[in-house]
Formats: C-alpha cells, structure tokens, sequence
C-alpha cells in the first residue's frame, strides 16, 4: 500500500511550536530541580528528605505540563482546526506530537538525572543511591509514556488528567516496594554502586514498556486516515 512522504518541514515547525511554549515552564522544572540538587546534596537528614520530595514533584510537575501544553490546552483552544489546514497526515501530527513531547520531556529530565548521579557521586551520600534513583527514574519515564498515550488516544480531559495523576502516585508504593527487595535495599546505604539483577530486569521491563505503550499508540495513528 502506498504511504506519502512524511512532511518533515512542517513536522519541524509544530515541534518547535510546543518547544517554545513549554520554554518559561522548563526554566521553572528545571530551576525548581537544580534547588533540589542542591539541598540533597547537603546531605542532611532534613534536606536530602526535603530535596528528594521537591525533586520528584519538579519531575511530575515537568511530565504534566509538557502534555498539557502541547495536547491538552491545544484541544481545549480548539487549535485543531488550524493544524489540519496544513499540509499534514495524522501520521505527521503524530510525530510532530511524539516528538515535540519527548523533547521538551527528556531535556529536563535526563539534565536532572544527571544532576542527580553527579551528587551522589560527589557528595557525602552513599554511591547505592544511584541504584535506587535510576530505578525513580525509570518509573517517571514509563508513567510518563503512559500518560502521553493516553493523552494522544483519549479525548477526555478528565481521563488524562487521571492516567497523569495516576501514574505519577505509584512512585512511593514503588519505593516502598524496593524497599522491601533485600538485592536492592541492602546495598543502598554502601559506598559501592551495586547493580542487582533483579534492579537490571526491572530497568530493562521500565525501559521496553515505555518504547512498546508509545510504539502501540504510533501503531494505532498510522493506521487513521482522519484525525478523528
């Protein structure tokens, strides 16, 4: 069957469009982070808990309005319209929109990453933390794959709002859980970085279910011949 040609040009411009409204949001996620680093790095009881907690919520907080932004207002101002008088494909817009969500995502996220292994490393914090914040990670990049899905296939504000909220509140039962895996826990207050095979496997299943929710979306918009 014959496709046409995706319209890269115009796939560029409408990323660009969500990176520049998303460039006052993303000073704030990512200030709001450096802030975070900073008290974890004291390495504190009182501040390492405090900079842990406004960490997680400048990662949420940059999860949902990178969808917000670039889906949700956009549906809510009913931009739609303007998007289909271009020369596009509902393949195109969903590129457009998987990547322009990813970028403006993925730049704060992976610089507080980053930031988050270079503290451990070079602070009086245990090195088995690194561990431990890899696998945080891991869990806001697939609820953030899956919150992205589902905004992309679902209409519903309220839906979306839910699969955000959702997904984002199963970080502590997630920590709560690692916490009871002794492979993992036993080696978070050790000065060594300790990979386990049980925190491996559950990187690999984090990894490859956010590549298989988005590839699943993308499966189902290339077959659309209408943006409806």
């Amino acid at each position: 069957m014959n496709r046409s040609p995706l319209n890269w040009p115009v796939i560029r411009l409408l990323v660009a469009k969500d990176w520049q409204l998303f460039q006052q949001q993303l000073a704030a996620c990512v200030f709001g982070g450096i802030v975070a680093l900073c008290l974890i790095g004291m390495a504190t009881g009182w501040s390492f808990y405090l900079g842990s907690l406004l960490l997680i919520v400048m990662l949420v907080c940059t999860s949902c309005f990178s969808i917000s932004n670039s889906l949700l207002v956009e549906r809510k101002e009913h931009t739609l319209a303007f998007v289909m008088s271009l020369p596009v494909t509902p393949l195109d817009y969903y590129l457009s929109k998987l990547i322009g969500n990813l970028v403006t995502f993925l730049v704060p996220f992976l610089a507080m990453l980053a930031g988050t292994v270079l503290v451990i490393l070079y602070t009086p914090l245990p090195d088995g933390l690194v561990v431990l914040s890899l696998l945080i990670f891991g869990h806001v990049l697939l609820a953030y794959a899956v919150s992205l899905s589902v905004a992309m296939a679902v209409e519903s504000e309220g839906w979306n709002i839910f699969a955000m909220i959702a997904s984002m509140l199963l970080i502590n039962p997630l920590i709560m859980l690692l916490g009871q895996i002794p492979a993992i826990n036993d080696h978070v207050k050790a000065d060594t970085i300790y990979f386990a095979p049980v925190a491996v496997a559950i990187l690999l299943a984090q990894a490859t279910l956010s590549v298989v929710v988005l590839a699943a979306t993308g499966w189902v918009h290339c077959r659309k011949k209408s943006f409806y």
